[in-house]
């Protein structure tokens, strides 16, 4: 289904996809996505942000009135990058939170929206004038969302602390509060939760699946240190071939349910726990 035929079956498909987001088959064709991190924690209001986190690309477009977006205007702010479509309920639900948000903390906080050029910009500016929304806004590129790690559903949020690192990545509709946690923690501000730290493995910036020593649906137990080792390099040199065009362990972070790159990583670990084991010569 493409996106254009998606916004025509929107009030069919609403009820579905409000729940979690509105999967782009221009920005990514996998039709799974799997949430960076665990979400908000009942108990205890757990955020989590990453360990040594990366700094964030640079967006090299212009907003909606033609001028340059740069993240080194926001220097010394948190910046929220919202990728999302005027056609997405998902989207759409959470605007007036983001309002809510930018208005609360404006002079902290920078929310940049940015729509997919499967949108018409003309209409986004109507859109948002309709919407009263009062943030920044872009239109999307290829380009950019590939620098991001591919977008697999909409909307996705990037948080960037003010050092200009991505912190969190969230896919889906969020919870609003969650956002609000996360800022007041990233200014040092008093908040009702408390923060863990977790290494980046895929689940912000696909490239660094190459760190990841587990993977999702895929089990190395019956392998050996060595072999897992070698497991591990061939699933970050072979490519899924699912059409995805990601490395193996890339895909298996990106979409959990992706049956091609869940059997190819069974085959290589069948392949090695099979082989035969290479004994030592004997000494002459």
């Amino acid at each position: 289904m493409t996106l254009r035929s998606l916004q025509l079956a929107l009030p069919l498909l609403a009820a579905a996809a409000f729940a979690t987001g509105c999967h782009s088959t221009h920005a990514d064709p996998k039709k799974g996505a799997a949430s960076a991190a665990p979400k908000q924690d009942e108990t205890h209001n757990l955020i989590r942000f990453v360990k040594n986190p990366d700094p964030a690309p640079a967006l090299g477009i212009n907003d909606l009135d033609g001028k340059p977006i740069s993240l080194d205007e926001f220097k010394g702010k948190i910046v929220l990058l919202n990728f999302w479509a005027t056609w997405c309920g998902p989207c759409r639900a959470e605007i007036p939170d983001l309002i809510e948000l930018q208005n609360k903390y404006k002079d902290q906080l920078a929310i940049l929206a940015l729509a997919t050029d499967e949108d018409d910009p003309v209409l986004v500016k109507k859109f948002s004038q309709k919407a009263g929304i009062n943030y920044r806004l872009g239109m999307s590129s290829d380009e950019l969302r590939v620098k991001y790690g591919g977008i697999p559903a909409l909307p996705t949020s990037f948080v960037i602390d003010p050092q200009g690192r991505v912190v969190q990545k969230h896919i889906g509709l969020n919870d609003p509060s969650i956002y609000e946690l996360e800022v007041r923690a990233l200014l040092g501000l008093p908040f009702d939760g408390k923060v863990d730290y977790f290494d980046d493995t895929g689940q912000v910036f696909l490239k660094n699946a190459e760190k990841a020593t587990e993977l999702p649906g895929v089990d190395l137990s019956k392998l050996t240190p060595a072999q897992k080792t070698i497991a591990l390099r061939r699933f970050n040199a072979e490519s899924c071939t699912c059409g995805c065009k990601m490395t193996l362990a890339q895909c298996r972070v990106n979409d959990t349910g992706c049956s091609v790159s869940k059997e190819m990583t069974a085959k290589i670990i069948s392949e090695l726990s099979h082989a035969p084991v290479k004994t030592a010569a004997p000494e002459k």
